[in-house]
């Protein structure tokens, strides 16, 4: 429990009513997780405004209500606080509430369009196997040690983030990697955080839909270099084309990785197949079991952040070289008589599409077919949907498009929006399924020995989200009980 006059301090309060010297038991944006001693912070979401139930969580015991707007009705026996946003409040509350846990872990934060699961879960990996024990906040899982926890967000609600750092510190944690999406930095939720350093992977074309435009993108990534402090380290992909951009206006030390420039930190490619990566890093030559000309780039991004976090660079190369990366990222499953290779990649966006796609088609023999089953997701980002379409007919000899997570969205008009801009050549390639199960049977079936079918889009997901349910589905899984009933 904590004093309501401790944890307002830096909030930035414009009006308040009522007293502060009372104890706050617990913190909440959800009226219906309220109970007695509560503080509940009126948060203006994207699809509901937290103030209109400011009365609810009075009655269900809030004793101090965080706002924007000042309430017409107010009782008497709650404490009022009107600060100018109380999305960053609730991060810099939540940080005082839990005893400004962040200042005690070195915790590192990964931002891109692609790449940002990867490199916070090799980091999780790499420390655990030098010896330390760390926390791990991703797309795929949560982690504290060997406990893995339910993720529902790439980075949770600022509440939550800080709870989450508060049980890793009680569990002995000394490191944290987290993955900072653009939606979490620009609604505040990593307000407060100190992070002791922060990496950028990359940008391309995503999330259009939330932020309307790529400038306004790129800006929300940028905002997180933009108020790391001084005493942290920024970590840059110079190869990207925003790569020195980002770091523009930071106060952090600037430090860059690449594979085509002498820069702090430089790799190169010198094989590439599928049993692994050769690559070339600071003069030492190494094989990594991880794949393609992307994960050449994690694998040096995370190099890189361990050296900067005060890591000896023979021990991080002779860990990182035995790792495996994130569940759903290029995840493969080999059919058990006609040797059909069949790869699990959450790539979502034209350039994690492309990126697959093409390691797929540098690792092929012979004459392999290489035959995607790929979806685009409902009530998302629709100007990425005939690119992702393009994307899939361009590098592979046979397309099916089905669902991803349709949600609200009719699946069949996603599908027809993913093919409205083929060429005549390229929907020779392709069919449609909407089925996402039958789709990838009928990969299966297509599929003669060696051939290798891409199944892009959800990854590591265990469920497909329609109508606003959420139903069990398991790419992998769906894929191996197939190839074992088609015996192929």
């Amino acid at each position: 429990m904590k004093r309501l006059q401790d944890i307002l301090y830096k909030s930035g309060i414009l009006q308040l009513e009522g007293v502060t010297d009372l104890l706050i038991s617990h913190l909440s944006i959800d009226s219906r997780n309220v109970k007695k001693g509560t503080c509940f912070i009126a948060i203006k979401g994207t699809s509901s405004d937290g103030h209109t139930y400011i009365a609810d969580a009075v009655c269900a015991g809030a004793v101090a209500i965080i706002c924007e707007e000042w309430p017409k009705q107010r009782d008497p026996a709650v404490t009022y606080v009107r600060v100018d946003s109380t999305a960053k409040s609730a991060g810099l509350i939540a940080h005082q509430f839990y005893g400004n846990v962040s200042e005690q872990l070195k915790i590192v934060g990964v931002t891109g369009t692609n790449g940002k699961t990867t490199v916070a879960t090799l980091l999780f990996k790499l420390f655990s196997a030098l010896g330390y024990r760390c926390g791990l906040i991703s797309t795929v899982q949560n982690q504290i040690g060997n406990n893995i926890l339910p993720s529902t967000h790439t980075t949770p609600d600022a509440i939550r983030l800080n709870e989450l750092l508060h049980d890793m510190k009680t569990a002995g944690c000394t490191h944290v990697f987290m993955e900072c999406s653009s939606h979490a930095i620009v609604q505040d939720r990593i307000a407060g955080i100190q992070f002791a350093g922060a990496i950028f992977t990359n940008i391309t074309h995503d999330h259009l839909d939330y932020h309307k435009t790529f400038d306004a993108y790129i800006k929300a990534k940028k905002t997180f270099f933009d108020f790391l402090s001084a005493d942290s380290f920024a970590l840059s992909n110079l190869d990207d084309l925003r790569g020195s951009v980002m770091l523009q206006n930071t106060k952090a030390a600037k430090y860059y990785y690449s594979l085509k420039t002498i820069t702090d930190f430089k790799g190169k490619m010198l094989a590439n197949n599928l049993e692994g990566l050769e690559m070339d890093i600071q003069h030492y030559h190494v094989h990594f079991r991880l794949i393609g000309a992307f994960n050449a780039y994690n694998l040096l991004a995370v190099f890189a952040a361990a050296v900067l976090l005060g890591e000896k660079e023979g021990d991080v190369l002779q860990q990182l070289s035995n790792l495996t990366g994130a569940e759903g990222r290029f995840d493969t499953v080999r059919s058990s008589q006609r040797s059909v290779l069949g790869i699990v990649d959450y790539a979502h966006t034209p350039d994690a599409l492309k990126n697959v796609l093409t390691t797929i088609v540098q690792l092929k023999q012979k004459n392999e077919q290489v035959i995607t089953v790929v979806g685009c997701g409902g009530d998302r980002d629709k100007t990425k949907r005939p690119i992702m379409g393009a994307v899939a007919c361009e590098w592979s000899d046979q397309v099916i498009f089905t669902s991803d997570n349709p949600r609200s969205e009719d699946p069949e008009v996603i599908i027809e929006e993913m093919s409205s801009e083929l060429s005549s050549q390229a929907r020779r390639k392709m069919m449609a399924i909407a089925d996402r199960k039958k789709a990838i049977r009928t990969a299966v079936e297509l599929a003669s020995p060696h051939d290798i079918i891409l199944i892009a889009g959800k990854g590591h997901e265990k469920y497909q989200e329609i109508k606003g349910v959420k139903h069990p589905f398991d790419d992998k899984k769906i894929l191996t009980e197939i190839f074992e009933q088609q015996k192929v």
